[in-house]
């Protein structure tokens, strides 16, 4: 069931009405059967939340509780020496607590008054328009499971660390939810499959894996660099390139592995100016023209 280089585990309901998430065999948590039980059900809880009503309850556990300490702890030193100003702006105004796991409905109240960003559960993958497009209305999926006790440094798909300690200190600023949202409008504005992976991966490349030119350093302001603990310190190694909306939108990603090629924008103006105007203004005519511009010179 679980395919290399897939971001999420898939989750399945049997005609009884169990929920399974069927973990990769090289998951962490794959031989752990209480993990295995425990990720199941929080799948369950996801996949039985109501539109329109408040973010479930998630029971977790003290082992839990203490990744998310440990892992928060590890990125409080490397988010002062990596992350952006904006990041760390948010993360201060946000104030998510650090020594347990909050629950979506916390994180709700604090986001809420500061950009009017929303988190609704997600039991693992959401479809790219569904997940995108949700963005213009200030709606974050967000998966409630935790990555695997004996390696709370490492994940292999995106869990509640990555989703709300990544993202959710990026929302809680007005400059970043703007360009979220007009990411989702983006989305659900252009028509063709192959504009929505465009759209996708300049996201990726931006608001999960971009990186900027602050005080003379580079710095990390996408949020999948900003929740890893090995990959925010690799950023050194990787191949820096300027902001070019034609090659991140055709650019190849592989997600098990960290990022050899990374865009590197002259502060965060400068990604409001190029990326923040590509996501205002695409549509699947620019897109077409884009990719041409890509493969010509590629």
């Amino acid at each position: 069931m679980f395919e290399e280089a897939q971001l999420y585990a898939p989750v399945t309901t049997s005609g009884d009405g169990d929920v399974t998430v069927h973990l990769g065999d090289n998951h962490p948590g794959a031989v752990d059967p209480e993990y295995r039980s425990r990720r199941n059900a929080l799948a369950a809880l996801a996949m039985a939340w109501q539109p329109g009503t408040p973010p479930p309850t998630a029971p977790y556990t003290d082992v839990e509780h203490e990744v998310w300490r440990v892992v928060c702890a590890e990125l409080h030193g490397l988010h002062e020496r990596h992350a952006c100003a904006i990041y760390l702006e948010g993360k201060r105004r946000l104030g998510l607590p650090e020594a347990r796991i909050p629950q979506l409905v916390e994180v709700n109240e604090l986001l809420g008054p500061l950009t009017g960003f929303q988190y609704v559960p997600a039991a693992g993958l959401v479809p790219l328009l569904e997940f995108y497009g949700s963005l213009a209305d200030g709606i974050f999926h967000s998966t409630q499971y935790v990555r695997h006790h004996s390696v709370p440094l490492y994940t292999p798909e995106p869990d509640v660390l990555h989703e709300v300690f990544g993202h959710g200190n990026c929302l809680a600023h007005d400059r970043f939810a703007a360009l979220y949202r007009v990411a989702g409008e983006a989305v659900r504005r252009v028509q063709t499959p192959e504009a929505l992976e465009f759209v996708s991966k300049v996201f990726w490349f931006s608001l999960e894996f971009g990186v900027l030119r602050e005080g003379g350093e580079v710095r990390s302001y996408g949020a999948g660099l900003l929740s890893s603990y090995g990959e925010i310190q690799q950023v050194a190694d990787a191949d820096l390139r300027p902001l070019d909306i034609a090659r991140m939108g055709v650019q190849t990603y592989d997600i098990t592995h960290y990022q050899p090629i990374l865009f590197c924008a002259e502060g965060f103006g400068e990604v409001e100016d190029v990326v923040g105007t590509f996501f205002a203004d695409v549509d699947d005519d620019q897109v077409q023209r884009l990719t041409h511009d890509a493969t010509a010179t590629a």
